[in-house]
């Protein structure tokens, strides 16, 4: 669990990034290409890069670096995805080609904790190598390998997720916004809880938190591991495959049932609504509704927040995406 801690100045510096980001794309894609991870969500993409590499002796090499440094599990070294929220590929790979010795001792040394590393690693902080500038170019070459011919589809991804965050927002502030990250982390004010491989705090003091939605990103969101960088919490966005519930006229009800696809869809359709209010517009017993709600907020369609004597609940994100809002 990694528990991120929000005080009121962090509460009102929190963003999400409207682009992309093509550095946490290659790196949770090159986690992806290594696992069986996303059967549905990758396979197509797997198979199409691997069939690509096969062909293609260049980028096969240069994909082995990164591979050494971007473990499928584990410490991943925070220099590989600065956090640049303009300027694209460029300014990213300017980034990692200026990292300071000093990171890259530090950082290396503790990739180097968790698993052997090979006699190349040691030389991306020697003065005077171009390593470091090789790295880059690998880096580059790979985005064009695994992202380039899937961009398009990447980018009205993270559109989709942008716009509904932004719609969480307005309908219900910060707290609806942080709520909508259900069912991979929970808001408990002042803490958001974040399903995480290990036991982690953040504390953000007054730094905010830059909410970064990917692509490849898979189960789990991610963080930088150093806590004194930039304070970024990676997520996965809603992929394709819901299409698949949205080709047939019925098939929401068949997996949700008539009665929570009339709740999303009244909350879809008229922002955040208290209990009664949910009850009374499907024509269900409170009760009824409490029972519904729940269901649905346990699957992170809806959230759910308190305001005063009442609690209101609103689609989220990913409840939107399903009813292709």
């Amino acid at each position: 669990m990694l528990r991120i801690h929000f005080t009121s100045q962090d509460l009102q510096s929190i963003r999400v990034a409207r682009q992309p980001h093509a550095l946490w794309e290659l790196v949770c894609g090159v986690c992806r290409l290594d696992t069986r991870q996303g059967a549905l969500e990758f396979g197509h993409w797997r198979r199409s890069v691997r069939e690509g590499l096969a062909k293609d002796p260049r980028a096969r090499r240069a994909l082995l670096p990164l591979q050494t440094l971007i473990p499928p599990v584990g410490y991943i070294p925070d220099f590989l995805t600065p956090s640049v929220t303009g300027g694209g590929l460029a300014v990213g790979l300017e980034e990692v080609r200026s990292t300071s010795r000093t990171r890259l001792t530090r950082e290396l040394t503790r990739l180097a904790e968790s698993r052997p590393l090979p006699s190349w690693v040691s030389s991306l902080n020697r003065p005077g190598v171009k390593a470091l500038g090789t790295l880059t170019r690998a880096l580059e070459l790979s985005c064009k390998t695994l992202l380039e011919p899937y961009w398009p589809r990447i980018q009205t991804a993270i559109g989709n997720d942008v716009e509904l965050r932004s719609r969480a927002l307005l309908d219900g502030g910060t707290s609806a916004l942080l709520d909508a990250l259900r069912p991979h982390a929970r808001w408990n004010a002042p803490v958001l809880e974040v399903n995480y491989p290990v036991d982690r705090e953040l504390y953000l003091e007054g730094r905010g938190l830059l909410l970064v939605p990917s692509y490849f990103c898979w189960r789990r969101p991610t963080a930088l591991a150093d806590p004194t960088l930039g304070p970024v919490l990676v997520y996965p966005v809603a992929k394709q495959p819901l299409e698949v519930v949205r080709a047939s006229k019925d098939g929401l009800e068949r997996l949700l049932g008539r009665t929570r696809t009339v709740v999303l869809a009244h909350l879809a359709n008229h922002g955040a609504r208290t209990t009664s209010e949910v009850a009374s517009a499907a024509n269900i017993a409170l009760p009824s509704a409490s029972y519904q709600l729940g269901v649905l907020r346990d699957g992170g369609l809806i959230a759910s927040h308190r305001e005063g004597q009442f609690v209101r609940h609103s689609a989220t994100p990913l409840g939107l995406r399903l009813l292709d809002r």
